[in-house]
């Protein structure tokens, strides 16, 4: 069994030790995303703006690893407050539009540097 790290230039840099993503026999793991732009700044506006950040990085990183949105099979959504759970289904299907993956979503009580959102999927390769 092959293991694959990913990096891409056009998604931030992970903020720990660990890879954007890990490609094994064709699946993409991801790691979770936050509302950092690739040269690492913060996106500090409202729920829809990090989570078009965070959908962003994903298209980035998936490109890295041969994949896209249209080939993930499962998401997993962490939000600071489930009250942005509407909000963040929005701007969700308009990334995903037809292509509906697995999904799970769960409210946590801090993430890292203290954003509203962040998602990590698992994806197959093209």
């Amino acid at each position: 069994m092959a293991v694959k790290f990913i990096k891409s230039q056009n998604a931030p840099a992970p903020i720990g030790p660990y890879s954007q993503a890990i490609e094994v026999n064709g699946f993409i793991f991801t790691s979770g995303q936050i509302a950092l732009t690739p040269d690492g700044k913060l996106i500090e506006g409202n729920i829809e703006a990090q989570t078009r950040q965070v959908f962003e990085n994903l298209k980035e990183v998936l490109t890295a690893a041969g994949s896209d949105l249209d080939h993930v099979v499962k998401t997993t959504i962490y939000l600071k407050n489930m009250s942005d759970f509407t909000s963040v289904n929005e701007v969700y299907a308009g990334y995903f539009g037809k292509s509906l993956p697995a999904r799970s979503t769960v409210e946590v009580s801090r993430l890292p540097k203290d954003v509203l959102v962040e998602v990590d999927c698992i994806a197959i390769k093209k």
